[in-house]
């Protein structure tokens, strides 16, 4: 629309206001000049009511001058402001408009979640869960088979340890032999950590090493008879150097033979599933040619029933080296003790190998156990077990008596040992 056409309506409506308020004006008029016009009729009025219509007219005519005016003030803000008038007609036109910035709070994108496609024909459907592997069930197998097997080997465990009853034995050992009680708890270590399990690298050899008369070989008799109780015995061997083979020009036609009768016993504990116990008591005499054979027997590269096997020897070997030691600190505790023995095999054990393995690299095999002196006390004990044994009255004096009658060492350090051990006691007690 045309500016021209704008202002052409705006003064046709100034023109119809105008035009409506002289009407109202000389409606007004009439009606008063009709109101004269009655009067004229009537007697002539009063010169008090033509003044108040004069007023009338006069107070009309104000408002009419007062209202035009301020329509005129408005219609003249308005133009000078650009805005048009109350009455005009407002146009809207997209000529000069300026975009008006609204503030609109911004809200958070959220993080969009994936979406699952699914096909267009047919219902949605839940993804398809995935397939199990079987190899987890492999797994729990394998870790069953796993617990299955460890519980039976300690099972088989106390089997084989109730088999050979080592209980029993300690038992006996500590009431039968008289002042080597640490000597005793290592022998049934050894023998108890072997013995817990049938299958071996290589067999088990202990070399027992003391003086006379200290109980080497009454403690090797205790031990072949309890052996021969659990495992039977053919699977027990006693062998005697100065017995079995008495001449040194026999010496290779007996190891021959001892070979093969260990052979024989070896395989037949195979058979049994049991461990053999084989006893070599005055070892020192043994000759060269027996030694050879017996460490063929114990390396490592036989066979497996060949490692299933125990091999003790009992010699006074080193002898002199214990007594040395033992006098020179007589001051200490007694050998009895667990812990001042452990003290003593760790001082003694390397002057015994260093002796042994120059006169036959056999006891580079062996575990060394050395067994010490007996002091005046311990021969008392054995009068007391050898003369209950033979039905004596244990009369203490006469206890006494009798083991005052033994030779013994100077006393050193309150200690007094004897140089004959018990060697001695199982002949007196004959003689009473």
């Amino acid at each position: 629309m045309s500016d021209q056409e704008s202002s052409t309506s705006t003064s046709q409506t100034e023109g119809e206001v105008e035009g409506e308020l002289d009407e109202e004006v000389d409606t007004e008029m009439e009606g008063e000049g009709e109101h004269d016009s009655k009067h004229r009729d009537s007697p002539p009025l009063q010169i008090s009511s033509f003044s108040s219509t004069l007023r009338a007219v006069i107070r009309i005519k104000q408002k009419y001058h007062a209202l035009k005016k301020r329509r005129q003030e408005a219609e003249g803000d308005g133009a000078l402001t650009g805005a048009t008038g109350r009455t005009s007609p407002k146009i809207f036109t997209f000529d000069g408009t300026t975009p008006i910035a609204l503030s609109v709070p911004q809200k958070k994108k959220r993080k969009r979640r994936r979406r699952v496609m699914y096909p267009n024909r047919g219902k949605r459907r839940a993804l398809p869960k995935p397939a199990r592997s079987r190899a987890k069930y492999c797994l729990y197998l394998l870790f069953a088979i796993v617990f299955v097997q460890v519980y039976n080997a300690i099972e088989n465990l106390d089997d084989h340890l109730l088999r050979y009853d080592l209980e029993g034995l300690d038992k006996t050992l500590r009431r039968e032999v008289f002042g080597q009680q640490g000597a005793v708890e290592g022998l049934l270590s050894h023998l108890k950590e072997y013995l817990s399990t049938y299958v071996h690298n290589k067999p088990l050899v202990l070399s027992l090493h003391g003086p006379s008369g200290v109980g080497k070989s009454h403690l090797g008799r205790l031990l072949a008879g309890h052996f021969r109780s659990v495992v039977g015995e053919t699977l027990v061997l006693q062998y005697y150097v100065l017995h079995h083979c008495p001449q040194e020009a026999d010496a290779l036609q007996c190891a021959r033979d001892l070979s093969a009768l260990i052979s024989e016993i070896v395989e037949r504990a195979e058979e049994e599933e049991k461990i053999p116990l084989f006893i070599f008591d005055e070892a020192e005499h043994m000759h060269g040619e027996i030694l050879d054979a017996l460490l063929q027997l114990v390396s490592s590269e036989q066979t497996n029933e060949y490692l299933n096997a125990i091999y003790l020897f009992l010699s006074n070997l080193g002898h002199s080296h214990i007594t040395k030691h033992m006098l020179h600190n007589s001051s200490s505790t007694s050998m009895a003790k667990s812990g001042r023995y452990s003290h003593f095999v760790k001082e003694l054990t390397p002057i015994l190998r260093n002796t042994l393995e120059k006169l036959h690299v056999l006891w580079t095999e062996a575990d060394i156990l050395p067994l010490g002196l007996l002091e005046k006390g311990q021969v008392m004990e054995c009068f007391l077990d050898e003369m209950t044994r033979e039905g004596f009255y244990p009369d203490h004096t006469n206890i006494e008596r009798l083991a005052g009658e033994i030779e013994y060492y100077p006393e050193v350090g309150g200690h007094e040992y004897s140089q004959t051990g018990c060697k001695q006691v199982v002949a007196k007690v004959n003689l009473l």
